[in-house]
């Protein structure tokens, strides 16, 4: 697999794309994950792991090789996501529920990841405010659904309502960190949020 704390052997702007599909993975996006698993462990052997927003599959596949076939892994995606390594709902995020959750994963997750994201139309203010949105209703269905001292990674959208993001996440684990992952393209305003040892009301 591809080592994100070392030098690179693929050059340019697509190494990352370049690698993953080397690596077998559907997407580039697998080594935002992986950097964020080096620099904060999230993933461990076996394990419960919800996937929202989930399509190609990337994030699932290499959680998948990492935690191992005893791994409970569910992913929830608007569109079909062929291939999925566990069980896959289509499904918008809106429409997820507790009860869906721990009946496809046999308990509540240890971990709740998100990189979604909405189409974005070049409105930047506009695709931030829609962006957020979609990360606070993540944050829902992890307060909704996670395991105490659970964790959770989001992506977000630099920009204004980005810091009371963080706040809120901040209120509800006992450690939260900002990273942007080296993979992440260099005009992008993305970055991922994580909250470690969810403390539930």
């Amino acid at each position: 697999c591809f080592a994100m704390g070392k030098r690179s052997p693929y050059r340019g702007r697509d190494r990352f794309t370049t690698a993953a599909k080397q690596a077998g993975y559907p997407a580039r996006s697998v080594f935002k994950l992986e950097e964020i698993d080096q620099k904060i462990p999230l993933v461990r052997k076996g394990g419960r792991y919800l996937d929202c927003g989930c399509r190609p599959g990337s994030w699932s596949v290499w959680i998948r090789r990492v935690a191992g076939a005893d791994a409970a892994l569910l992913g929830i995606d608007v569109e079909p996501c062929e291939g999925y390594p566990g069980t896959f709902l289509q499904l918008s995020v809106e429409d997820l529920t507790p009860d869906m959750v721990r009946e496809h994963l046999g308990g509540p997750p240890d971990v709740v990841l998100s990189d979604m994201a909405p189409n974005t139309t070049g409105d930047r203010f506009g695709d931030h405010v829609r962006q957020i949105a979609i990360a606070r209703r993540a944050l829902e269905v992890a307060t909704q659904t996670l395991a105490p001292g659970g964790a959770f990674v989001c992506k977000v959208f630099e920009g204004e309502d980005a810091p009371g993001f963080v706040d809120d996440v901040r209120k509800l684990f006992t450690t939260t960190k900002r990273i942007r992952p080296e993979a992440v393209r260099r005009e992008s305003v993305e970055l991922f949020v994580l909250g470690m040892g969810y403390r539930p009301a």
